[in-house]
């Protein structure tokens, strides 16, 4: 199984991940053969540059003679040229129905801005048009291209997504997102590559570190919003995102799209024997911080692949001397019927040579903050430690098997489709022990005896 590993520590952009492919084998060519079949005014420029001591590719898109810029290099612009600004639109403005709605502001792209021409040329006749394009439009010249129908498939799925993200910023449906002439052509060489180039890139899986999505804000026509934007939030969601403080956009909304659409998950760096690594650059050039995308590519382990399940969870503690130990239990209770994933007590010897507990809680990153919440709200301790742990987990299920007294639930552990424990669940025969009253060893010793880990195997 091959894996392919998305290194996002400086964030993701379209043109970003292109050169990562590129430079981790996907042949140039091959982008800037998918590009011209889209039939629209784009060309690829491929070359490679310097990141703080990193070489990596880095890929420029072209539309209509224009090379396409993050946006603060937009608004730096237009500062500094005023009147070229006078009738221009801005490219990310889009229209819905008839009339233009110019007051709201649209993430679309992150690149596309028409700054600096390098002998434009116009459009193809049969694709152009002054207003913009819709995602219908632009379904139908990727379906027209000559592609394959997988990578037509995915780069749809990717425009989609990001679709859908402006559409609920927006408040409107899909169909009445409009892209801007040159944020179109930039948007579909960027999406459409990245579909051709991932399928001759061969790998089985693609996994995801965290994202750093940058911080500060950025400058938009019609306003100014903190990082990351509107749009990429939206298309972030259950992934897992983090700020290392730079003041910048690094996650993009056209990044953030061919994430959600072409990762499977998100872990940290998987075991596999490394074969091919490249680096995408962006288009800044940070200070003591490589702004690039890392792209590994390897075989993962056979005898390691299916072994255990990885997974981050956050571990809570607090030490506690001066609550009352029934309350104590109650707050057990309580963090495991609100989700916690284990929770215990440790004796412990406290300041003052008091006796205390440190409490101990197992919890998906998710449900951290709220049952931090709850220990506030229950015991009365003033301080509540958090960190991330990671976790490997046997593969379980849960198997009925029936007793004399009824049924009872087996609890089942596997490790590469062998079981490997298996114990009744307690509860369960805590009641059937009641009701029949009959010992409750005696109970779960049937359980244990009725199931079989070889019969439970072959099926």
């Amino acid at each position: 199984m091959r894996i392919a590993y998305l290194d996002c520590f400086s964030g993701i952009s379209g043109d970003m991940f292109l050169g990562a492919l590129v430079d981790a084998g996907v042949s140039a060519q091959l982008l800037q053969e998918a590009a011209a079949a889209l039939d629209i005014d784009v060309r690829l420029q491929i070359s490679r540059v310097n990141r703080s001591g990193i070489s990596a590719t880095k890929v420029d898109v072209y539309a209509q003679g224009e090379k396409d810029l993050p946006r603060e290099a937009y608004w730096e612009q237009r500062k500094r040229e005023p009147e070229r600004d006078a009738g221009h639109r801005h490219p990310h403005r889009h229209e819905s129905g008839a009339h233009s709605h110019a007051h709201e502001p649209v993430q679309l792209m992150e690149h596309n801005y028409p700054l600096q021409s390098e002998s434009p040329s116009p459009a193809p006749a049969s694709h152009s048009r002054g207003h913009g394009r819709g995602l219908t439009e632009i379904r139908e010249i990727i379906r027209k291209a000559a592609i394959r129908e997988s990578a037509k498939a995915t780069a749809m799925a990717i425009f989609q997504a990001l679709g859908e993200a402006e559409a609920k910023i927006h408040g409107t449906d899909i169909e009445s997102i409009h892209f801007h002439e040159v944020g179109a052509l930039d948007a579909m060489a960027d999406i459409v590559c990245a579909a051709v180039g991932t399928e001759a890139l061969g790998a089985d899986e693609i996994v995801c570190s965290p994202l750093n999505v940058g911080g500060g804000t950025v400058k938009c026509a019609h306003g100014t919003f903190p990082v990351p934007a509107p749009a990429t939030l939206e298309l972030l969601k259950n992934a897992p995102v983090y700020s290392s403080g730079i003041e910048a956009e690094l996650v993009t909304p056209t990044g953030a799209a061919i994430v959600r659409t072409l990762v499977k998950r998100f872990a940290s760096f998987p075991q596999m024997k490394v074969e091919k690594i490249g680096y995408g650059a962006g288009t800044r050039n940070f200070d003591d911080h490589a702004n690039v995308v890392r792209l590994t590519l390897g075989e993962a382990q056979p005898e390691l692949m299916n072994s255990v399940a990885q997974e981050t969870i956050t571990v809570l503690e607090a030490n506690i001397d001066d609550l009352n130990p029934q309350v104590f239990g109650y707050v057990m209770d309580r963090l495991l019927e609100e989700g916690a994933l284990d929770a215990f007590g440790i004796p412990a010897q406290m300041k003052k040579n008091r006796p205390g507990m440190l409490l101990t809680v197992l919890c998906k990153p998710e449900n951290a903050s709220r049952l931090a919440h709850l220990l506030f709200a229950e015991t009365t301790t003033l301080g509540v430690r958090q960190r991330e742990e990671r976790r490997q987990a046997l593969a379980r299920k849960w198997i009925t098997v029936a007793t004399r007294w009824g049924d009872v639930r087996m609890k089942v552990a596997s490790m590469n489709g062998t079981v490997t424990n298996y114990a009744p669940e307690y509860e369960d025969c805590r009641r059937i022990a009641a009701e029949h009253h009959v010992p409750l060893k005696a109970v779960m010793e049937e359980a244990m005896h009725k199931y079989s880990p070889a019969a439970d195997q072959k099926h």
